[in-house]
């Protein structure tokens, strides 16, 4: 005997909304992996760069960055950062959280070159209910970006403003 779907039977299917997770879905010390990487351009580099007015020849030219240090333009790191954070929005983020509130312990301790393919994992370090906000609480979070290799370019920790469930 096969099974029948609700559209079969008159009712209507059940739906699934994607969305991030709430406050109290959250848990300190789970490392949360974000999917799919993002491999990084010169497209990407060049429009980020010049969008946001920064004229730093290691992003734009090619013949001078090969004669620096790394051999090769890098990717800005404020694109770096705003990816990782990026990265972390389908899943953790989506409909959940009221605000960002800061970022702090910034850091880029391997270049990312174009071509590279940047893979953020974020870990949930500290949350608790706000005191002034009722039915919301405030969550920490590390970020770490790793390149194909592995190897870490960016962490940053963020404090973000999240709904709980009985809010919504």
């Amino acid at each position: 005997m096969s099974e029948q779907r609700p559209e079969e039977l008159g009712d209507e299917p059940r739906v699934v909304t994607q969305r991030g997770l709430f406050f109290e879905e959250l848990e300190i010390g789970v490392r949360y992996e974000h999917r799919p990487g993002r491999t990084m351009t010169e497209t990407d580099n060049v429009l980020f760069t010049t969008m946001t007015m920064n004229t730093q020849a290691l992003h734009l030219d090619a013949a001078w960055s090969a004669e620096q240090p790394f051999g090769q333009r890098l990717m800005n790191s404020m694109f770096t950062l705003a990816t990782m954070v990026g990265q972390s929005v389908a899943q953790l983020t989506q409909g959940t959280i009221v605000a960002q509130l800061g970022m702090s312990d910034i850091s880029f301790p391997h270049p990312l070159f174009h071509g590279d393919t940047l893979y953020t994992e974020t870990v949930v370090t500290a949350k608790r209910l706000s005191a002034s906000r009722p039915g919301q609480g405030i969550v920490t979070m590390e970020h770490t970006g790793r390149n194909q290799s592995g190897v870490v370019v960016g962490k940053a920790s963020r404090t973000a403003l999240f709904w709980l469930t009985t809010t919504h």
